[in-house]
C-alpha cells in the first residue's frame, strides 16, 4: 500500500491510498457522501490487486483529506472534476476505469462536464447518483437517505451520532458484521456536519453529460436500495446509451460490500472489457438491463 497527498481543485490537499501492481490497468474508486476509502476494503484486500493498480481517494471534507467548513469548497462543480482530475494526472493513471458510489455519481459527472472521457476506459456507477433537486426527493432519492439527513446535518452531536447510525444502518439490506458497521460508522462520523450539509447545497441534472458518454458504462444497483432508489438507476440507463445494468436482489446500497464476491468478479470482467476497446459486451456474470 502507498499514501499520496495530490493538490486538487483550489489547491486542496486530498489523500489518497494505492494497492496492487502499479504496472497493471488502474481501477479508481471514488466513495460516496459522509464516507471514505476504507468503504472499498473488500475490494482492495481482494484479488483485483493481482492484475489491477487499486487507487481510493478520500474526497474533499472527507476522510484524511482536507476538510475546510465553508461551502464554497463543496459547491462547485469545477472543484470537484479538478479533483478527480488531478488524481489521473498526478499519479499518472493510465485510462483508468473510474468506480463511482453514490454520491461519486456527481463527483465523475462534473469530470465528464469539463474533461470529458478521452483519459478514462469506463465508468462503473455504483448505486450512482445523478440528479439532485427538489423533485428527486421521493422519486430518485429515498428514505434512507432523507428520514436521516437533517440530523446529519446538524451540530447536535447526540442528534447527529442517532441519524448517522440510522443512515448506516439503512445502507444495507441484510445488517452487516459487527466490524464493517463499527468502520463504516467510524468513517461517516470524521466528516464534520458542515461538510455533508454543503455537498447538498447545489442543483445537479447530468443528463446531457451522460447523454454523451462515449466509453463503456456499468450501472450496479440494489434492487432493495432505499438511499438512491432503483428509480434512480432506470433513469441512467434511460438517458446513457452506453450504459448497461446489474441488478443486485436483495442488496441495498452497498453491493461491493454486501456481495463481494460477485461485485469484484462483475467488475474484473467489466475493466477487462473496457481496456480492451472491444465491442463486444462483457461476460462473465454482468445481466444487461431491465
Amino acid at each position: 500500500m502507498q499514501v499520496h497527498n495530490i493538490v486538487g481543485g483550489g489547491g486542496l490537499r486530498l489523500h489518497v491510498r494505492e494497492w496492487g501492481n502499479q504496472d497493471a490497468p488502474s481501477i479508481f474508486f471514488i466513495h460516496g457522501w459522509s464516507q471514505n476509502h476504507l468503504c472499498w476494503k473488500n475490494q482492495y484486500e481482494s484479488a483485483l490487486g493481482n492484475d489491477f493498480r487499486l487507487v481510493a481517494l478520500d474526497l474533499r471534507g472527507h476522510g484524511m483529506s482536507d476538510a475546510p467548513l465553508g461551502a464554497e469548497h463543496y459547491t462547485e462543480p469545477q472543484l470537484w472534476g479538478g479533483d478527480v482530475a488531478a488524481v489521473i494526472n498526478q499519479l499518472d493513471l493510465r485510462t483508468p476505469v473510474l468506480v463511482g458510489w453514490s454520491y461519486a455519481g456527481f463527483v465523475i459527472c462534473d469530470y465528464l462536464r469539463v474533461h470529458g472521457t478521452a483519459a478514462i476506459a469506463g465508468i462503473n456507477f455504483v448505486g450512482g447518483a445523478i440528479t439532485l433537486n427538489k423533485s428527486a426527493f421521493g422519486t430518485l432519492i429515498g428514505p434512507g437517505f432523507l428520514d436521516h439527513v437533517i440530523g446529519a446535518t446538524s451540530d447536535d452531536l447526540p442528534r447527529n451520532i442517532e441519524a448517522i447510525r440510522n443512515f448506516v444502518r439503512g445502507c444495507t439490506y441484510s445488517q452487516l458484521p459487527a466490524e464493517e458497521f463499527e468502520i463504516a460508522l467510524s468513517s461517516n462520523m470524521v466528516v464534520p456536519a458542515k461538510v455533508r450539509a454543503a455537498l447538498l447545497r447545489r442543483e445537479i441534472d447530468n443528463d446531457d453529460v451522460l447523454a454523451g458518454i462515449d466509453v463503456p458504462v456499468l450501472m450496479t444497483h440494489g434492487e432493495a436500495d432505499t438511499v438512491i432508489l432503483p428509480a434512480m438507476g432506470r433513469h441512467l440507463l434511460a438517458v446513457c446509451p452506453a450504459a448497461t445494468a446489474s441488478w443486485y436482489p436483495r442488496t441495498g446500497h452497498a453491493p461491493f460490500l454486501e456481495s463481494a464476491a460477485r461485485f469484484n468478479t462483475e467488475l474484473y470482467n467489466f475493466v477487462r472489457y473496457a481496456q480492451s476497446g472491444s465491442a463486444e459486451a462483457p461476460s462473465g456474470g454482468i445481466s444487461l438491463g431491465r
